[in-house]
């Protein structure tokens, strides 16, 4: 099987996000997580959900500060692998798609 090769390398970093799915028709849901590897093109995370798919459109607010006054932007992505890391843990890849609002 060929793997596409990414274009950027990734970083370990572990910075909190948060993730919602931007379609409506999909199961809605509203969770912060804490990614595991980030480059300029996206970014990756685990997560106990099941309902995440290749493909699958998400809000990305990277990083996510509860607080209000501190500064992120939020991304439209697209889910690009699902890994299924143990029975209850699966590793999301999202490819950022465009900036929908950053905070200077």
């Amino acid at each position: 099987m060929d793997v596409p090769k990414r274009r950027r390398r990734r970083c370990k970093i572990s910075k909190p996000i948060r993730v919602r799915p931007s379609s409506p028709g999909d199961r809605q849901f509203d969770e912060v997580r804490l990614t595991v590897s980030v480059s300029p093109d996206g970014l990756y995370f685990t997560t106990r959900r099941e309902f995440y798919y290749k493909g699958m459109r998400v809000f990305v607010t990277f990083p996510y500060y509860a607080s209000a006054d501190a500064s992120s932007g939020e991304y439209m992505g697209e889910v690009v692998t699902v890994d299924s890391l143990s029975a209850h843990r699966r590793g999301v890849a999202v490819r950022f798609l465009a900036t929908i609002n950053q905070i200077p």
